[in-house]
This record gives structure tokens, sequence and C-alpha cells, in this order.
């Protein structure tokens, strides 16, 4: 009997424990196949976001743009009833770019209880799009610290969080998390206060670091390709001003009959600041400028189709240097940015009484090689006053600036240039320099300008390997014959 018994009660236990078994199994399979579930869906989220930042990422959307479709997308994602995302900024502040919803800011506010409707909403409006945090302040400053998210299932206990006295404000649940990308913190991502009224959950965790790692993968794609984009568009622009500037400068030296000319013209970059001209005035006279404009690039290059187009204009007056230069001065003033300027030489060659007239508005003394009674030559460096076209007012330009004349005779060789030239520099920071230039027209005034200038630009290569950036370098070299 008593066996039977125990038997049944063996029976039963079995059973009860086949069942138990059987039960846990069960939920641990229906656990498991949620938890599937769900990470399949996180999946489905964070690829169809992607995917979504990626298309506005090709329409070229700005990186505020993109920072609100993914405040929008954490808040849809989770239930969330608002998200913020801060900015990490170059001294190490945090500020609040974007905001979804109403999100409580992570500072105590003043009262609001005095306000009017009107008021308060407007002060909370300015106060929640643009929050700055210190370096290192609250939790969202120990996270961009960090670089770790930071769970707050339960705020109304964490003596962290900063609770304000409006009711819309009240915090209760909290993810923070980093917006990282090759270990450098661009961000932090926050979301605030699930609709349904409970804490967040550990999925909701996990889904808002999978969505703020791509975020940040995604701004960081994005910064490439508006930088590749912006470089399209200077390359298009230094394109056109390089074709516009072209169409200014001479193709080749002018023929007149007594001279002989040779410019040589070696940009920086796409577009110059330099810029040189001739102008034939009579039989008898004939004009040269070479001029250098303040800066490079797309701005000094229309500058100096500006100050060319006038300088022709006023040349065939037929006044002299200072007079021509003065007037120039007068008209570009007001046109001339007041971090920019223009260095400017113009010199007039009359044939027929063998003499050079010029003026210098700040620029680089023109060299001349004058023969002597031996035949030798002797160089001079044509000196006189003048300020920078552009640089100070026109009664003081005019009160500075100075016709000189010189001798200009057969076998003489007058060389202008910009500074390009004289401080191109070698390896150890050393200037090419006037002495040089001068030692090289004695040794060479004997030859036609191109020989000359083609000497110069090979002794500036030999000089100095460096292959970095430099100056513009003109020369134009005329030889009376």
């Amino acid at each position: 009997m008593s066996s039977t018994i125990y038997l049944l009660t063996g029976l039963l236990v079995g059973i009860f424990l086949w069942i138990y078994s059987s039960s846990k199994a069960k939920k641990e399979a229906t656990l498991l196949k949620d938890q599937k579930i769900k990470l399949q869906q996180e999946k489905e989220i964070v690829v169809n976001f992607m995917h979504n930042l990626a298309l506005a990422i090709g329409e070229g959307v700005g990186r505020k743009e993109l920072y609100q479709r993914i405040a929008h997308t954490a808040v849809a994602t989770t239930g969330a009833m608002s998200s913020c995302i801060y900015e990490k900024k170059e001294n190490g502040r945090l500020e609040s770019i974007v905001t979804e919803g109403l999100f409580p800011p992570q500072r105590k506010l003043k009262s609001l209880s005095s306000k009017s409707s009107s008021t308060r909403a407007s002060f909370l409006e300015k106060i929640l799009a643009s929050e700055i945090l210190e370096s290192g302040e609250g939790i969202v400053g120990e996270v961009a610290k960090t670089g770790k998210s930071v769970f707050v299932p339960n705020a109304n206990n964490d003596p962290r969080i900063t609770q304000h006295d409006d009711p819309s404000l009240v915090l209760r649940s909290l993810i923070y998390s980093p917006l990282i990308h090759d270990d450098q913190i661009i961000g932090v991502l926050v979301v605030a206060n699930p609709a349904n009224g409970l804490p967040f959950s550990i999925t909701d965790l996990s889904l808002v670091n999978s969505l703020a790692e791509q975020s940040a993968l995604a701004i960081k794609n994005s910064d490439a390709m508006n930088l590749r984009l912006e470089k399209s568009r200077m390359d298009t622009d230094l394109a056109l001003a390089k074709d516009v500037q072209e169409l200014f400068l001479a193709k080749e030296s002018p023929a007149f009959k007594g001279l002989e000319i040779d410019t040589q013209y070696i940009p920086s970059s796409q577009v110059s600041g330099d810029f040189y001209d001739f102008y034939k005035l009579s039989s008898s006279k004939f004009a040269v400028s070479v001029a250098d404009v303040s800066g490079k690039g797309v701005p000094a290059s229309l500058l100096m189709a500006l100050c060319q187009t006038n300088l022709r204009h006023y040349v065939r007056k037929g006044k002299t240097p200072k007079q021509i230069l003065s007037d120039l001065n007068k008209d570009m003033e007001e046109r001339i940015r007041e971090d920019m300027f223009i260095t400017l030489t113009l010199a007039i060659i009359d044939i027929q009484l063998d003499k050079i007239t010029y003026a210098r508005a700040g620029h680089e003394p023109a060299v001349l090689a004058r023969l002597d009674k031996n035949n030798n030559y002797q160089i001079e460096t044509l000196k006189g006053n003048g300020m920078a076209l552009g640089m100070v007012p026109s009664d003081l330009f005019e009160e500075v600036i100075e016709d000189k004349t010189c001798d200009f005779k057969k076998g003489d060789f007058l060389t202008l240039y910009t500074d390009g030239v004289t401080e191109f520099q070698n390896q150890t920071d050393e200037e090419f320099g006037l002495e040089r230039l001068c030692e090289l027209l004695k040794e060479s005034a004997s030859q036609n300008p191109y020989s000359f200038n083609t000497s110069v630009i090979k002794k500036l290569e030999s000089f100095s390997s460096i292959t970095g950036e430099r100056d513009d370098i003109t020369l134009l070299s005329v030889k009376r014959i």
C-alpha cells in the first residue's frame, strides 16, 4: 500500500515538475521571441532612420535640419514627449541646438507663476531654444565628457535631475546618449518622459543609443558631403573668376617701335591679385603698369578687374601718372573694403624725349639698368613717394604721391615687378630680395626682356624648392632699342 502511495506521489511530482518546466520553457521561448521581435523592430527602425538620413544628406540638408530630424525620430520611435540635442562647441560648452516638443531645461528656471500666458510661452520658447551648459555641467556635461550614456528610469528620486515648478516641465524619465564618432564627441541626444506615463525601458535605452550612434555617423558624413559640395562650388567660382581675369590680362606683349617688352605672370592659385597692363598713348608715348591687390582669391581678382578697367579709362585722358593715380584713388576709395588695398606703379615712356615719367602708389620700386659712358650697366631703383590705393583719404593720397622723371635711352632696361619676386622665400625663410634682382639685371641687361624674365624665374626656382604657399609673381620688363 505504502509503495503504491509513493509511486503515485512520485508520479504527481513528476507531472508537476514536467508542467512547471514546460510552462517555464514556454515563457522563456515567448520572452525570447518577444526579444527577437523587439530587436528586429529596433533594427528596422535604425535602418529606416539611416535610409532617411542618407536621403537628407544627398539632398544637401544642413546640419541643423539633420539634427531636427534626429530629434523628431527619437521622439517618434520611443514614444517620448520631447527630446533635445546639445551640440558640443569648440570651447567645450554644450548648446541646445534643436528641440522636439516641450523639452524641460536642465537648469532651474525663475518662477513663471507671475507671467501671463503669452509672456510665459515666449519666455519658455526663448529658454528652450538656446540653453547653453558649461563643460561637464549636469548629466549632459557628464555624458559629453565620458562618452557613455546615462539612463534615468525614475527622475523623481534622482538628485541629479533639476525639477521645475511648472507642471508642463516635470521630468519623470530620461535617456542621455552621446553622439560620438571615432572617439570624438559631437553632442548629446536626450529624450524625456514617455507619453504612456511609464518609465523608459532597457529596450528604449538600446534604441536611443543605436539612433545616437548612427546619427553621429550621419552627421560626420553630412559634414564631409557639405565640405565637398562647398569645395565644388568654390572650384566653380574660382574657374569662372579665372576665366574673367584672363580676359583682362594681355596674352602677348604688344609691339611698339623703339621698345622690346616681355611679361612673365605666375599666379599662386587659380586666381590672382596681381595685374599688369600696356597702353599705347601716341606714336611716341607708351605706358606700362604693374599692380598688386592685397589678399587672394575671388575678392582680390574682382577688385583687380575693377581697378584695371578704371585705370585704362584714366590713362587715356593724357594726364601725368600722379594725376591718373589720384583720379583712380578717388574713384576706388569708396569701393575698396577697409581690409583691402592696391599697390601700383604706372610709368609713361616717351621714346621721343628718351624719358620715363612714373608714380608709385605704395608699390615696389622699379629697377632700371642704364648704360654708362663705358657701356657698363649701372643699376638704379626708381623710388618715389606714394601710398597704396584705397588706404587713405584722397586729399592725403594726393598730398603724398609724386611724379618722378628719369632718362631712358637706347640700351636701357626697365623692370617692374610685384613683391612675389623679392619676397620669394627658401627653406630657411630667407627672401630672394631686391639686391639679388638688381645683380641679376646688371648681369643680364644686355639680353632681351624675355631672356631676362626667364632667367629670373629660373633663379627663383633654384633659390627654393618649396612647393607650398607663395605669393603671385609678375615681371614686366621693357628695353629701349
